[in-house]
């Protein structure tokens, strides 16, 4: 099992930046690909950003070099840093844990941040 915790939500303004954080406490936090997700009001959940246990990171294309995630292992701890925020950005951030193990995937997400870009 593996506790997720996101903090670091808000409201800004277009043009600012937040840093999320997620703690994850449980399991062996090092093994796992942690992920940034998100909801938008009246849309699916949508990936943001993953970042694989040797720190392989993967964007979607509508954040790619306004968006940084970053992971310390040393703290259990996930990051995503937000630049250049655009009101399109706004929506329930959510942390993802995940890993395979043979024909077993263990996933698991926290309870979510709301982000808000708005003037």
């Amino acid at each position: 099992q593996v506790q997720l915790v996101e903090s670091g939500g808000g409201l800004v303004q277009p043009g600012g930046s937040l840093r999320l954080s997620c703690a994850a406490s449980g399991s062996i936090f090092s093994i796992y690909r942690m992920g940034w997700y998100r909801q938008a009001p009246g849309k699916e959940r949508e990936l943001v950003a993953t970042i694989s246990s040797d720190f392989l990171t993967n964007y979607a294309g509508a954040v790619k070099g306004r968006f940084t995630i970053s992971r310390d292992n040393a703290k259990n701890t996930v990051y995503l840093q937000m630049d250049s925020l655009r009101p399109e950005d706004t929506g329930v951030y959510y942390c993802n844990a995940y890993r395979r193990q043979g024909s077993l995937a263990y996933d698991y997400w926290g309870q979510g941040t709301q982000v808000t870009v708005s003037s």
